[in-house]
């Protein structure tokens, strides 16, 4: 039904972001990512997560890194994955993308699909995984918030969740723009990610109010770029753990 899959080569592991659960599945990091995804399973018992946020509180947090990673420990399981690149206000150039990640073109994408100026076919992408496959972000719309609040964004993810066991949704930062909180609304759950040492505390709790505001499911929240000197914790490597929403 889609697209053919793409190699996945150094440069676009280098323009894109690291895939450490890919290229050295067996590294500690990449087991502290299937830690992450094991806890997030865990996190929600009594209903199956078939759509999952992905955001942060500011721009170049890490959020695309974590969420491409945790996304491949779960097509390893076996799982269909879809990754969806709703970032549809910052040019391409100028951030990490899963079209970059993966080497497939950005041409059709979620802005196309929303604006009914493409089709579901030319918009995802198998990749190299298996069981994982991307939709990216498509060219850049004028009205970004309204295209994902709106019903065609509804109708959408229904049918994305209907043919993928999970979908993860990598969202803009939740204090830039109100895409994230837009999104939060209508997925499962929603993860925050927050790098140790470099997000803003009162930025932090800001974006878990702002996403509150609109009655989203925080599952919890990620740590990482956390060193041996910051933390202890999962091995006190790169990553510092996954902390539910109980934790303080």
């Amino acid at each position: 039904m889609f697209k053919k899959k793409q190699k996945l080569d150094n440069e676009s592991l280098k323009n894109g972001v690291g895939l450490v659960t890919f290229t050295d599945p067996t590294s500690t990091i990449a087991e502290q990512f299937r830690t992450v995804r094991t806890n997030i399973q865990f996190s929600s018992v009594d209903k199956a997560l078939k759509s999952i946020v992905f955001t942060s509180s500011a721009p170049s947090e890490g959020k695309s890194t974590v969420s491409n990673n945790v996304a491949v420990t779960w097509a390893d399981q076996g799982k269909r994955v879809l990754i969806v690149d709703a970032d549809m206000r910052r040019p391409t150039v100028h951030r990490p993308t899963v079209h970059r990640t993966f080497s497939v073109s950005n041409a059709v994408g979620l802005s196309n699909l929303l604006t009914e100026t493409g089709n579901l076919e030319n918009a995802i992408h198998e990749t190299i995984i298996n069981n994982l496959s991307v939709m990216p972000s498509g060219p850049i719309p004028p009205n970004p918030s309204e295209l994902l609040g709106s019903t065609k964004m509804a109708a959408l993810l229904e049918q994305l969740t209907d043919h993928y066991d999970l979908v993860i949704i990598d969202a803009p930062p939740v204090n830039t723009v109100t895409d994230a909180q837009v999104l939060a609304a209508r997925a499962d759950g929603t993860i925050l990610v927050v790098p140790q040492g470099i997000a803003d505390k009162a930025g932090v709790r800001h974006a878990k109010q702002l996403l509150e505001a609109v009655q989203a499911n925080i599952l919890g929240a990620i740590l990482n770029r956390a060193t041996t000197e910051k933390s202890t914790g999962y091995y006190g490597g790169y990553y510092g753990g996954y902390y539910g929403t109980d934790d303080k």
